[in-house]
């Protein structure tokens, strides 16, 4: 059944490390356990990575443990001048030590060594995100305080496998329209996002990948007719022939879609872009602005990545038909390869 949504809460994994109703979810309720995996560790993925924009800068922060190896990385976008830098501290086989969340609900993430400081608490309707990071560029420090407010509001919960191994699995959620506080400083400068603007975006990801992927993904918070407008979109990564994760959310409510389909330039990122939908309800032109590209190779390990930044014009139709009309909306759109 395509699309199937996941209404009660159980176990995510079953006695074998199987995935025990593949599907879509509003919220968090299947429950993620790491001891219920059927894989080694070096096998086990789990990562939080946010996303907070304004319409001229913006950050990442990624806490990841991949098993065999650790990734704490901040990176500071600048759309205005269409510039970023990105920088990373790599440690080795964390396999679990990090002790990320079990649930993107509750639990704290807290990172610290010698060059970087990395904190996200959370409270009651709200995600607060702390950074110190030394030597962050040219020599000079980046330090971050920022609160995501979460208000009550639909998210995309999807639980994925993988067809050709079938104690591989992809747990994720995003969260959409944060709205945004606070201050990044670097270089004299101190940026400042505004709660009435400005948004954050929550990729909670846990889960037991095959070797070789290759995915697309989408996203996008604003305001449309004064109310709080975000999309998710994306494919290629597992068998979701349960359920998509192409999604939109407007003031608070999820009006899931069917398929999304990605037409990226084939000799360059940085041309315009066009996005089409299996339902006819998200038809876009994508201007890019920005491509944070970034790409390695070490043995058996690579990485391709393209997060292009810039503006969507289009339209998007809500479950009741109601359409939204998109004009020079910021967001994201990536293509990325990885072996690993």
């Amino acid at each position: 059944m395509r699309n199937h949504e996941v209404t009660t809460r159980h176990p995510l994994l079953d006695a074998k490390g199987h995935l025990t109703e593949p599907g879509w979810s509003r919220e968090m309720l299947q429950s993620y356990d790491r001891s219920m995996i059927s894989a080694s560790r070096l096998r086990i993925k789990e990562w939080d990575y946010y996303l907070v924009v304004s319409q001229n800068f913006g950050a990442a922060f990624t806490v990841a443990d991949n098993g065999y190896m650790g990734l704490i990385s901040v990176s500071l976008l600048n759309f205005k001048e269409r510039r970023e830098h990105t920088e990373s501290v790599i440690t080795p086989f964390p396999l679990g030590s990090l002790n990320l969340p079990a649930n993107s609900a509750t639990g704290d993430v807290i990172y610290s060594d010698k060059r970087v400081r990395f904190e996200c608490i959370i409270t009651d309707g709200k995600r607060h995100i702390l950074c110190q990071f030394k030597d962050f560029y040219q020599g000079k420090e980046l330090t971050a305080d920022i609160t995501l407010a979460q208000p009550p509001m639909d998210s995309i919960v999807i639980a994925t496998p993988w067809a050709e191994k079938d104690t591989a699995f992809y747990y994720n959620q995003k969260i959409n329209c944060m709205p945004a506080a606070g201050t990044i400083t670097f270089d004299n400068r101190r940026l400042t996002f505004n709660p009435q603007a400005d948004f954050g975006t929550l990729d909670w990801g846990r889960g037991v990948w095959t070797y070789d992927n290759r995915w697309y993904w989408g996203s996008g918070s604003g305001i449309i007719n004064d109310k709080p407008f975000g999309f998710n979109i994306g494919y290629g990564f597992g068998d979701t022939k349960a359920a998509s994760e192409n999604i939109l959310f407007y003031d608070g409510k999820a009006h899931k879609l069917d398929d999304i389909t990605f037409h990226i330039p084939s000799e360059n990122y940085m041309e315009p872009w066009r996005f089409s939908s299996s339902d006819g309800r998200f038809e876009m032109n994508f201007t890019p602005v920005l491509d944070r590209a970034a790409k390695m190779k070490v043995l058996f390990i690579s990485s391709d990545q393209h997060q292009v930044f810039g503006k969507m014009n289009g339209k998007a139709v809500l479950d009741d038909g109601t359409i939204l009309e998109l004009q020079d909306f910021l967001c994201f759109a990536e293509d990325v390869r990885n072996k690993y």
